[in-house]
Formats: C-alpha cells, sequence, structure tokens
C-alpha cells in the first residue's frame, strides 16, 4: 500500500519579496544562453508539452530557471524542488513562484528533513514527466511513492551521479519508465563537466576561503570529465595538482597530462587543498585526516555529501568545530591541528559560489529541454530503461552554440562522402 503523500503549500520558498531581485539575475544569465533561448521560442509556438505536468528535482538557479521558463512556454504546468540543500538561489526560488505560477519548494540551507519533504511536494503534483539532477525524485518516486509512478510517461537525468543509480534501477528491474541520460551528452559531459565544474568548483572555493592557489598542492580525487576540469583550471591558477584514481586507464591519462598521479594516502600528507570529485562513497576517511597537514582545506564537487566522511572528521574533533567563515567548518583534532571542511560538504560550486557559468549550461538544458520533447514525442513506444541523448539533438545543440557564437565549420563535399563511404579506395 503506497502511503499517501500530505497536502502541501503552493510553494515553500524563503521571501517572495526576493523576486524582483531574481529576475534581474535571470534576465542576465539568458543573454549567455542563446541556444535555450531559441528554443524556448520554438515551444512558444509548437506547444510540445501542452497540459503536461512537469516535475523537477534540480538546482533551483538563473541557469535553471531559463529552462523551466522554456518548458513552461512549450505548455508544462511546472513544479520544482531542489536537488541539493544548499544550492538553492532563494532570489530565484521566488522569481518562479511569483512571476511565473509555478509550485517551488527550495530554500537555501535547508535541513533533511525539509528537503526530502519538498520532493515529495513534486511528487503531489502528480507529474508525468520527471526532470532529476542526482536521481533523488525518482529514488523516492520508486521506494515510497509506487503507485504514483503509472502516470509517468518519461524523464530526464542530468548528472553522472545519477545516471550511475538509474542504470543500478534498471538492473534490478525497477524502474518503470524510459529516462533519458541527458549527462552522457557529448554537448553537456565534454563542456559542463570539464569547463563548467572546472571553473566553478575552484569560484566555490576561493569564495568560502580566499584562499590563495598559486603554490598550494591540490588534490583531486577523480579524473573523470569534472576532475580533468579542475585539475586544467587549477594548474592553470599556478597550483601544483596531485590526481588520485581507482581506474588504471584515466589514471595513466592523468600522468600523460602532466599531473602527478598516487594513491590518496601518499597525497593526504602533501596536499594543501582536497576536492572529491569521484561519485562515491569515503573517498576521504580517517586515516587520510590522519595524516593531513595543519589547515588542510577539504571540499566536495561529486554530487551527493557522502565522498568526504564527516562523521569520522566530527569524531576525531571530537566536538571542537568553529565556524570562522559561512562556508567553513574549522575541525580542531586531538593533536591541536585543524582541517577546514567547506561547505558542509555539499557540492561546493553551488554552496559557496553560484554553479556554473550560464554559457556552459545553456547546452546541457538545452539538452534537457530537447530530449524532454523527444520522449514526449514517443509517447507510449519507449519501453522502461535508460536511454542516449539521441545523437541529431546532440549534433544541433553543438550547431546552434557555434552559430550562436559566430563560428563557421566545413562541411564534406560530395567526392569526401563517397570516399568516407566506400572501402576500395586505397592508396
Amino acid at each position: 500500500m503506497t502511503p499517501p503523500v500530505a497536502a502541501k503549500a503552493a510553494s515553500d520558498i524563503k521571501d517572495p519579496k526576493l523576486a524582483a531581485e531574481g529576475n534581474r539575475r535571470v534576465a542576465w544569465s539568458a543573454e549567455s544562453m542563446p541556444v535555450l533561448r531559441a528554443i524556448g521560442e520554438r515551444f512558444s509556438r509548437t506547444r510540445p508539452f501542452e497540459g503536461l505536468r512537469i516535475g523537477a528535482c534540480l538546482h533551483v538557479t538563473t541557469e535553471t530557471a531559463n529552462l523551466m521558463v522554456a518548458l513552461a512556454a512549450g505548455g508544462a504546468e511546472v513544479a520544482i524542488c531542489a536537488s541539493n540543500p544548499l544550492s538553492t538561489q532563494d532570489d530565484v526560488a521566488a522569481m518562479l513562484a511569483v512571476d511565473h505560477g509555478m509550485k517551488v519548494y527550495a530554500v537555501k540551507g535547508e535541513d533533511n528533513a525539509r528537503y526530502y519533504k519538498h520532493i515529495e511536494a513534486v511528487i503531489e503534483s502528480e507529474p508525468q514527466f520527471t526532470m532529476d539532477d542526482g536521481c533523488d525524485l525518482v529514488t523516492t518516486l520508486i521506494s515510497k511513492f509506487p503507485a504514483r509512478l503509472q502516470g509517468i510517461i518519461g524523464g530526464t537525468e542530468e548528472t553522472t551521479t545519477g545516471v550511475i543509480r538509474l542504470r543500478s534501477m534498471q538492473k534490478d528491474g525497477v524502474l518503470t519508465y524510459p529516462i533519458i541520460a541527458v549527462n552522457d551528452a557529448l554537448t553537456k559531459h565534454l563542456f559542463d563537466n570539464r569547463y563548467g565544474t572546472g571553473q566553478s568548483t575552484l569560484d566555490g572555493i576561493v569564495r568560502a576561503t580566499n584562499v590563495l592557489l598559486a603554490g598550494k598542492t591540490i588534490v583531486i580525487a577523480g579524473y573523470g570529465w569534472c576532475g580533468r576540469g579542475i585539475a586544467q583550471r587549477a594548474r592553470g591558477m599556478g597550483a601544483l595538482v596531485v590526481i588520485t584514481e581507482i581506474d588504471p586507464t584515466k589514471a595513466l591519462e592523468a600522468a600523460m597530462d602532466g599531473f602527478a598521479v598516487m594513491t590518496m594516502s601518499e597525497a593526504a600528507s602533501r596536499g594543501d587543498i582536497f576536492v572529491t570529485v569521484t561519485g562515491n562513497s569515503k573517498v576521504l576517511r580517517e586515516e587520510h585526516f590522519m595524516a593531513m597537514k595543519n589547515g588542510a582545506l577539504v571540499a566536495n564537487s561529486g554530487h551527493f555529501n557522502v565522498e568526504i566522511d564527516i562523521e569520522a572528521l566530527e569524531r576525531l574533533a571530537e566536538g571542537e568545530k568553529t565556524k570562522p567563515r559561512e562556508f567553513v567548518e574549522q575541525y580542531r583534532l586531538g593533536d591541536d591541528r585543524t582541517i577546514c571542511l567547506l561547505g558542509e560538504g555539499r557540492l561546493i560550486n553551488l554552496a559557496a559560489a553560484e554553479g556554473h557559468p550560464a554559457a556552459v549550461m545553456d547546452m546541457s538544458f538545452a539538452n534537457q529541454a530537447l530530449a524532454a520533447e523527444y520522449v514526449c514525442s514517443k509517447r507510449g513506444t519507449l519501453k522502461p530503461g535508460v536511454y542516449p541523448v539521441p545523437q541529431e539533438i546532440d549534433e544541433e545543440i553543438a550547431r546552434l552554440k557555434l552559430e550562436s557564437l559566430g563560428i563557421g565549420i566545413d562541411s564534406l563535399t560530395p567526392e569526401q562522402k563517397h570516399y568516407l563511404a566506400s572501402w576500395n579506395e586505397g592508396t
């Protein structure tokens, strides 16, 4: 028997009076999102989501607001909650609720209980389509409210962690509708994960601490696209970069990219700043804290705050904790060393900064919008499972982005097309 979802207020936001400021900032970000703007203008004419209820669990930022407005222009009825307790921009939440009449459940700094109440509030809106960033919405639906799954025609997932969870659901046979893995689109992970995470992670660390990166040793756990981006930007800021990995191919790539590669046990005593971007749990553990320098800064840019063993840090400090800056918790260990946890171990780029630049989210959210349109056009024909973004959508987004930048590229001549399609022409 599915437990009932308690009735929720139309919205739960910090302050409706913040809407005007949200409007100004959302308009500013829209200037750097020409691809999504063009898609939204087309949606307003074609109305692909007419009467469709979309439930979104995303970071409530200026860039996300532009996606929500585009979906609404296409006829969707939108309900949105935050996909991280610290990522909400309260003025943006107010703008979506007050000026666009959307159901918004997001307050920066909400506790865990309120976070999940907000997810349940979105479920109460009876979405027919889900948009997730980390898969908490889908996980809550499947585990607590399976009866609500019957009316859902499809969904999208934004990030690596969420796609991993979805594929696990598919393997276990519990995923009941088709979901597009937006994260896996080339115009998403090659740009958002590398350039977006690379810049915004360091932005969050600097805003939280005002630390000078030049000359510091930065240890980056994970050399996926996010780790690559952070490593490149950190080196550009004058930092000495160390990579830790469990994948031999990625470790080899990091070494050939010119970075020091070693185990975390070896890196722990060398690092001044640590950043986790693995998608796994307890990447930084007690034995690593015990080896760290006095004053080491520890941050996470993976989706969930499980990559750093915060419980072990609390235990080692025995309650000796202060907050010298808004997003810095300083733990004093028994030997009088201090370790500083940034942004409560949550996404530092969103906890202490503003997330990815709008120009890169333009492509990510164009993928979200067009993937949603694609699923709706295939309604009833896609079986439950995880699907890639169709190649034609990926290429169209790249083409539109190039056009917006004033960049032209070559095209194949008929002779070149023939050559590539043949097998009998050699030297």
